[in-house]
């Protein structure tokens, strides 16, 4: 079983830290030419999963070059929209030399890179990045580096999509699918077909994980004798939930407007119109926002800041509702793979309040809205193993990580999965915002 090691515990703390306290500006990075797709035959007409191409890259470390090798693959994927889009995954094989047992045993960890900036995925940090941002994806080498020297594939792809769908949760499904398939379909890897897959994720890899589990069934349905489990955390259920939540806090705040921008994006939604001047200023210095410039900087930010008086209650906005309803967890479809959920309640250890609305969270997620999510899927057959830590976003991570490697490794393992669906506690309403002209 992997157990976080104290100094790996010391640097995600440090990079937290370093994060909420970023406020340099990102530069403009160079596009690399590798990450467009320039084919002649339409994207259209290409299978989702399709590899379209692959190169062998040096892992950098903070930009710092290192000895190990990881292939990285541009594949069709689908967005929000349901159009056919290009993505990228990085995949990592196996540490083991020429004997390679659990090479046919594949982690898919879903990175917790949050940003509005496609310069920030993973692929760009793992390829020689050097800005703040690219910490992040360096850090969680610690979180999917054991499994990588146990001898499994490590499949790592840029959930949020080539445009930055920040929080728009079934985009980041659909890429995380089609990433799994993309291995499956490169000789290079070298998978058998009948390859187990399990799939880890916190925060914003929580989003891609769960989103994949739910809509794996009906997007995959080629990936069901492969898939064996998804375990998650500090999970984004509702964001319309959040966004009341997190507004205005000191830590979290800046987080409500980069969830209206990326959702919006993702969804077409001219968001500038509804905007006062002082949205419109957030708005432009968000455009291609990182996490890490932003915890720490938008504690007195509100909705009622960002728009106009006649749009102050949300419902009143068609196309904020439509886009909002189809980001709520639970609504893509049902999991055909059992699912462990760790949630944290110490969000006042983070200075968010607690939502007299919604209740407790972790400063950033609300407990309420994930058990509830639990209790849906367990009344549907899946098999939930769910826990709260009385912890804030980033402390509860730590707690979190061993438990769900741990789980991942019994799944692996062959073993059956426990449930306590008996125990989960009834939380929020997830019932769909109505509009209200």
């Amino acid at each position: 079983m992997y157990r976080i090691s104290s100094r790996a515990t010391a640097t995600l703390l440090a990079v937290a830290s370093l994060a909420a306290g970023a406020s340099a500006q990102a530069q403009t990075a160079t596009p690399d030419p590798f990450y467009q797709y320039t084919g002649s035959t339409p994207l259209a007409d290409i299978a989702p999963g399709t590899v379209l191409k692959k190169r062998t890259i040096s892992y950098y470390v903070v930009g710092i070059k290192t000895r190990i090798q990881a292939t990285q693959l541009v594949y069709r994927s689908t967005n929000a929209l349901l159009e056919p889009a290009a993505n990228v995954t990085t995949i990592f094989s196996p540490d083991c030399g020429s004997s390679c047992p659990n090479k046919n045993k594949v982690l898919s960890y879903q990175s917790f890179y949050d940003s509005l900036n496609p310069e920030d995925s993973p692929s760009r940090a793992f390829a020689g990045g050097k800005r703040i941002p690219d910490v992040l994806p360096a850090v969680e080498t610690l979180l999917f580096g054991s499994y990588r020297k146990k001898g499994y594939t490590v499949i790592i792809s840029d959930t949020q999509g080539q445009k930055a769908a920040f929080a728009a949760g079934p985009e980041y499904g659909y890429n995380t699918l089609d990433s799994i398939r993309a291995a499956f379909n490169e000789p290079q890897i070298g998978l058998d077909r009948n390859a187990k897959v399990a799939m880890l994720g916190y925060s914003g890899g929580a989003i891609a994980t769960e989103w994949a589990a739910e809509l794996a069934p009906t997007y995959a349905p080629d990936l069901t004798p492969n898939l064996i489990g998804a375990a998650f955390g500090g999970t984004l259920v509702s964001p319309e939930h959040n966004l009341t939540y997190v507004e205005g806090a000191p830590i979290w705040g800046g987080v409500m407007p980069m969830a209206v921008i990326g959702v919006s994006r993702s969804y077409g939604i001219d968001i500038q119109k509804y905007l006062t001047p002082r949205g419109l200023e957030v708005y432009d210095r968000m455009q291609k926002a990182s996490i890490a410039y932003v915890l720490g900087q938008y504690s007195r930010v509100t909705w009622k800041d960002l728009v106009k008086p006649e749009y102050q209650d949300r419902t009143k906005i068609a196309e904020y509702v439509a886009a909002v309803n189809k980001v709520i967890m639970g609504t893509g479809g049902t999991p055909a793979i059992p699912l462990q959920i760790g949630q944290g309640t110490g969000g006042t250890l983070e200075l968010t309040k607690t939502s007299p609305i919604w209740g407790k969270g972790d400063g950033v997620m609300l407990a309420g809205d994930v058990r509830t999510l639990a209790r849906q899927y367990c009344a549907q057959g899946v098999k939930v193993q769910h826990k709260e830590y009385g912890t804030s976003h980033f402390v509860t991570m730590i707690s979190w990580l061993p438990w769900a490697t741990a789980w991942i490794d019994d799944r692996f393992a062959g073993k059956p999965a426990p449930e306590n669906c008996a125990s989960i506690a009834p939380g929020n309403s997830l019932e769909p915002l109505v509009y209200a002209p």
